[in-house]
């Protein structure tokens, strides 16, 4: 058996108490070494308060998993590949797409494993959802992610700053499967409403077509009360298709499918693993890329004053 992966975590916040370091812990592939985070350490493992710090510390580490903020993202991966340490990027892997491209060059260069992870992607309903859809005529899908940024984001300042991508930090993930699950689409139309005291949208109504005109429409919010909906619905000549839960549970024409248990985090370390081992990187850039597109073409409307 391999010896485990030597790992470091950086930013030791929600995402990274909530679900990295649990299936850290429970994984025979990993060994966790040490963590590095601002705003205080671990229990039971050296914790040093910068990346930097960690690996003077720590000459050992084999890897490094980065759960801060996109806009403090690059820098900090820039310096794990520098110093030969394969990187684990959190979603989204940036704050830009070119940022994202000269990590991945930097990365080939050091011949260090990069992995820019869509955790989403690994919900048990996508894949057998991909494998359904593949080859059916699609004529449209319906995306509805509406969550409370209030119950998901308590406190987090930071994305709502320019870089945080506020509502399209959760509705990445819909873009995540949708972009693994359906042919190549583009961008035809958003509207994008951004609160009068912040930097970015609280919800954006997206518009997007296939090669064929198949019409693909997404609605992100953040003011969702009541239940969180997190929804794709794909209408085919063959039935109709719907992931709901984020991927957890998939019906088709209203039949629910044996699913494996839910296990996103579990699947990305997994591989991570492998990637490491095998000395090959996985940078999908294609849900960042529609982000993108949408902050550059969508029509900014200002609503009233968000405050937490």
């Amino acid at each position: 058996m391999a010896s485990p992966i030597r790992i470091g975590l950086v930013g030791v916040g929600k995402i990274a108490r909530d679900q990295h370091l649990p299936v850290i812990a429970a994984s025979p592939d990993y060994s966790l070494v040490a963590v590095a985070s601002r705003h205080g350490g671990l229990d039971g493992v050296p914790s040093y308060g910068s990346l930097e710090a960690m690996l003077a510390a720590h000459g050992d580490l084999d890897a490094v998993a980065l759960c801060q903020p996109p806009q403090a993202r690059f820098a900090a991966a820039l310096a794990g590949i520098a110093a030969g340490r394969h990187v684990f990027l959190e979603k989204p892997p940036g704050a830009t797409l070119a940022e994202v491209g000269l990590l991945v060059e930097a990365a080939r260069t050091r011949g260090v494993s990069l992995f820019a992870s869509w955790h989403s992607r690994f919900a048990p309903g996508v894949e057998p959802a991909r494998r359904w859809l593949s080859g059916r005529r699609i004529r449209s899908v319906e995306i509805a992610w509406l969550e409370d940024v209030r119950h998901w984001h308590p406190g987090q300042d930071w994305i709502w700053d320019a870089g945080g991508m506020g509502v399209f930090d959760p509705g990445i993930n819909a873009l995540s499967i949708a972009t693994h699950i359906l042919p190549p689409f583009h961008l035809t139309g958003a509207t994008l409403s951004v609160p009068e005291n912040r930097q970015a949208p609280i919800a954006a109504d997206l518009h997007f077509a296939d090669a064929a005109g198949t019409p693909i429409r997404a609605r992100f919010d953040w003011r969702q009360t009541g239940p969180q909906t997190w929804d794709i619905r794909v209408e085919t000549d063959d039935g109709t298709l719907v992931l709901s839960q984020g991927g957890a549970v998939l019906t088709i024409d209203g039949r629910d499918q044996p699913l494996p248990p839910e296990a996103e985090y579990r699947g990305l370390y997994d591989r991570f693993a492998a990637l490491v081992r095998s000395g090959a990187s996985d940078v999908d850039l294609n849900p960042l890329i529609h982000a993108a597109d949408a902050f550059m073409r969508g029509e900014r409307r200002t609503v009233e004053a968000f405050t937490d």
